[in-house]
């Protein structure tokens, strides 16, 4: 029975390797983690798997079947620690121990872990293993809904918006303004594609009209829900959102005093609404998350507007933020991207969670909250 300490910098690449190899299974695999493997024996690469679909084999197994028979001896590198329980597919500690592989390298734990877990299991099964390698923060940025649900009784929500340079969103309140470009649109569809569902404010819903799919990459596994915070039920019946509710439902949050008929109409517009409790002029946010958890929603990418943003940061509800920043300028009279005194915002609640990385001429900047 083994558990060593300190990773090499071979551990190090190989592991980083496999992280690569996790994000393939993004939009596929949700609720689920994204896991990568890379199977390594006398200096060379005999194996390398993901979990590619919900409810398919785990990223080990695809290693292991990979490998075939070069997996005795091998060792593993897995960005989670391997699962040890039955569930829709057979303990990974099983596939590992028989596939007689010798060391097993792990990034993050697996935060559902009961009595020693996965690494527990294989020590005893005389593996070699490594891990955690990868401290809190950097486990989290890896599958940030995953372990948010393992800690928190609402979805895990993340913040997108796309800005100019002087932190722009619109030329004015209300007016539709293409800020980015169509590289841009096209990573925000696969963004879309990870997550449960996506938010917008009445705002934002009435002035751009949005669809809120996924239509500039292959779609996910599962259609993302659209959900619209709505406090008047004033959404209008021939939004464009409605035109998709078959395939992907809509779901209105408004007041619990708007008016019944105005409730009523969305309904037969073909939206699921859920009368909420206000809080001043607006939703009660934790009242909306709760709800949203209660039907299945695990994850919720907001798209705007200023409004939402500002309160979702205020409240301190946003794990994640995708910042888009597009290399112009609106101008003094233009709408700020989180409202008024943004400089009062929890700014230090954030850490930049990766490099900057380029969508055509635009620039994406993604910050994670500190505390998770």
């Amino acid at each position: 029975m083994s558990r060593s300490g300190i990773p090499s910098a071979a551990d190090e690449a190989y592991l980083e390797r496999a992280r690569q190899l996790a994000r393939s299974g993004w939009g596929r695999v949700h609720p689920n983690p994204m896991v990568g493997c890379v199977l390594v024996r006398d200096g060379e690469v005999v194996g390398e798997g993901h979990h590619a679909e919900f409810g398919g084999p785990h990223a080990e197994v695809a290693a292991i079947e990979a490998a075939r028979t070069r997996a005795e001896g091998a060792t593993a590198y897995v960005t989670l620690e391997p699962c040890n329980h039955h569930g829709k597919t057979p303990p990974c500690t099983e596939a590992l121990l028989r596939a007689g592989v010798r060391r097993v390298v792990f990034g993050a734990s697996d935060p559902g872990s009961v009595s020693g877990g996965g690494a527990g299991t294989l020590c005893e099964g005389g593996i070699d293993v490594v891990g955690p390698v990868w401290d809190d923060a950097t486990a989290f940025a890896e599958n940030p809904a995953f372990f948010h649900a393992h800690r928190h009784a609402t979805p895990f929500v993340a913040l997108k918006l796309a800005m100019s340079l002087d932190g722009r969103i619109a030329r004015a309140r209300g007016v539709r303004t293409r800020i980015t470009g169509a590289e841009a649109d096209r990573q925000v569809h696969h963004l879309r594609s990870g997550f449960d569902a996506i938010l917008v404010g009445a705002g934002t819903a009435r002035a751009d009209d949005p669809r809120l799919t996924v239509r500039l990459v292959p779609p996910g596994r599962v259609p993302p829900r659209r959900i619209v915070l709505d406090p008047s039920a004033g959404l209008p019946s021939d939004a464009a959102l409605f035109a998709d509710a078959d395939t992907a439902p809509v779901h209105v949050f408004a007041r619990s005093d708007a008016r019944e008929g105005e409730l009523e109409r969305l309904e037969a517009a073909g939206a699921h609404v859920h009368p909420v409790e206000g809080k001043g002029s607006d939703l009660d946010l934790e009242a909306v998350l709760r709800v949203c958890r209660g039907i299945g929603i695990t994850s919720i990418l907001c798209e705007g507007g200023a409004r939402l943003a500002g309160s979702l940061l205020r409240q301190r509800r946003a794990g994640r933020l995708y910042l888009i920043v597009a290399p112009r300028a609106l101008g003094d009279g233009a709408l700020p991207a989180f409202g008024p005194r943004a400089e009062d915002l929890p700014w230090d609640d954030y850490r930049r969670s990766a490099p900057p990385e380029a969508w055509g001429d635009d620039t994406l900047i993604v910050l994670d909250r500190k505390e998770i």
